[in-house]
């Protein structure tokens, strides 16, 4: 009995369903109880106060989220609600204890931890960071990663020529010495079919990236992707992709949009670091047509930015709900906090001016995936409101000028990590062909902006070209 209760608890949605809600109505009620019992003469003012204090902490919230450039949707007002009462709650503590009752000391000291667990669902919500509970505990007790081993592991398996069933994680330590760049442990997939010679066969690789917010394994507990490509794997033989999953920020609220400026080197350790630690150390193909970077928000611009600035290192791209151009808001805010305010710097990473100063580009193809609303449209105030399918299109076609075959892909969804989830499975089985992955063949593009194919058979999204 109490292994299928634990699974139901493990299973339970932290983006939406019950359990958001029930415990932000336990939070409010909490909230109002608390202010009822001060609500005396004096207790008045101290609410006041109280709220006086939490607002300003709500605001300087609000500004620092838009400082580190979090794109993408836009947070809920809730989230800055559920702030400033924090501030107001921590501030009543202090304000009422002396004169106040054992009972009414305990409900305000419950109200803090009550309103942070409602601010952190509110951002969850958001991202869709945490979409089960088992994932959140998961990711907060860094518990082991889905098919995860070590490199000893992975000798041993070579050794006793061992084919696993199915992929195998590996945590790395890449090297910054090229770059300079600080960053935390990276990790590899490596397919079945990687174990089926000795030395291995040189596969194909995708360097993968995630959000501005993150850790290098989000792609891999939150986004679903060994799943996914585990699943594919299966489908072809146990053939798929080696997959990097780098660390592009070097922390967690370090929005580096992977370019070299003030935040870090992030462009150079991607380029510079990774690439030769892949084929130094599990013997990938070091060729362009086999190597492609794929992202989602943050990675999704990266993907972008990297393939056009390097198209002697990739060949192809997957740009999930990513933006026009690294940026942290305003033009000028980006240039200030991405660039040191180098305005040159700024344009040597702006992809449309990269690919027009670049001229005729040849092998270079992409896919652009953005949320749309559940009809397909892409134009939804709520799923899309910073215009991610402007962006794509704009940079699709900006593409198409200048040799690069791409298609604009618009599946229903919100922007978090769901979406981006599905996405990367809508892109996998184009972009394994397209980079060459044995037993895996080619996959007509849907609606490219240059060569125009048939329908893609996926269903729940439509394309723009």
């Amino acid at each position: 009995m109490a292994e299928p209760l634990r699974h139901r608890i493990a299973q339970l949605s932290l983006v939406d369903g019950w359990v958001p809600i029930a415990v932000q109505v336990l939070a409010a009620l909490l909230v109002l109880y608390v202010m009822w019992a001060h609500a005396d003469r004096r207790g008045w003012r101290r609410l006041a106060l109280a709220a006086l204090i939490g607002a300003p902490i709500a605001v300087w919230a609000r500004y620092y989220i838009s400082s580190i450039g979090v794109s993408g949707e836009a947070a809920p007002s809730r989230l800055w609600l559920w702030i400033g009462l924090i501030g107001a709650a921590v501030s009543l503590i202090f304000l009422t204890w002396r004169r106040a009752s054992w009972w009414r000391r305990g409900a305000s000291v419950l109200a803090v931890p009550l309103c942070v667990v409602c601010a952190a669902l509110s951002v969850n919500t958001w991202v869709g960071y945490f979409p089960k509970v088992r994932t959140a505990w998961m990711q907060l007790t860094t518990g082991p990663l889905p098919d995860q081993t070590d490199r000893v592991g992975v000798t041993a398996m070579q050794l006793s020529n061992a084919r696993p069933d199915r992929g195998v994680v590996v945590p790395v330590r890449i090297n910054s010495n090229a770059s300079g760049f600080a960053h935390r442990r990276e990790f590899v997939y490596l397919p079945p079919i990687w174990f089926a010679s000795k030395p291995p066969p040189r596969l194909p690789t995708v360097m993968m990236i995630g959000s501005a917010l993150n850790t290098p394994a989000d792609w891999l507990r939150v986004g679903n992707a060994v799943a996914t490509i585990d699943d594919f794997a299966a489908q072809h033989d146990g053939s798929a992709p080696a997959v990097v999953f780098v660390d592009a920020t070097g922390g967690f609220d370090n929005d580096t949009e992977c370019v070299n400026g003030p935040r870090g080197n992030a462009a150079d350790h991607l380029t510079k670091d990774v690439a030769p630690f892949m084929a130094a150390n599990f013997g990938v193909s070091a060729e362009r047509t086999h190597w492609g970077v794929a992202g989602w928000s943050m990675g999704g611009t990266c993907a972008v930015v990297l393939a056009v600035m390097h198209p002697e290192l990739f060949s192809a791209f997957v740009d999930i709900a990513g933006d026009i151009g690294p940026n942290t808001g305003s033009r000028e805010h980006s240039i200030a906090t991405l660039f040191g305010g180098d305005a040159d710097a700024w344009a040597a990473f702006d992809p449309t001016t990269v690919m027009k100063k670049h001229g005729r580009y040849t092998g270079v193809t992409g896919w652009f995936e953005v949320p749309g609303s559940p009809d397909g449209t892409s134009r939804d105030p709520v799923s899309n409101p910073e215009g991610q399918d402007v962006a794509a299109r704009s940079l699709s076609a900006t593409g198409a000028t200048q040799g690069i075959t791409s298609t604009v892909v618009t599946r229903p969804g919100r922007h978090d990590w769901l979406f981006a989830s599905q996405a990367f499975g809508d892109a996998l089985p184009w972009l394994a062909a397209q980079l060459g992955t044995p037993s895996v063949p080619r996959v007509a593009m849907p609606n490219s902006t240059t060569d125009a194919a048939g329908p893609t058979g996926i269903p729940g999204f439509t394309q723009h070209h």
